[in-house]
């Protein structure tokens, strides 16, 4: 637990709660934190798609191959 007394009381268990109630809050505002960078970072990769041609986003795909695995031969006994 913390060594500030910012409650200002003496209660053992008030300030168990109190403490607690104060961990999961910074943890809740890490947890907001974290949501809004993949936001925006999302944001800005839209936006920055949005800028692109239309004739790119209409390319025929590159490796037009990459999806098809080789069959092998198997033998049953």
């Amino acid at each position: 637990m913390s060594d500030h007394n910012y409650l200002r009381t003496e209660d053992p268990t008030f300030r168990l709660r109190a403490d607690v109630f104060l961990l999961m809050m910074k943890g809740a505002g890490y947890a907001a934190v974290l949501c809004i960078v993949l936001g925006v970072f999302f944001a800005v990769t839209v936006g920055i798609s949005n800028l692109l041609p239309e004739e790119s986003k209409e390319a025929p795909d590159p490796t037009p191959l990459s999806l098809l695995a080789p069959q092998e031969a198997t033998t049953t006994a």
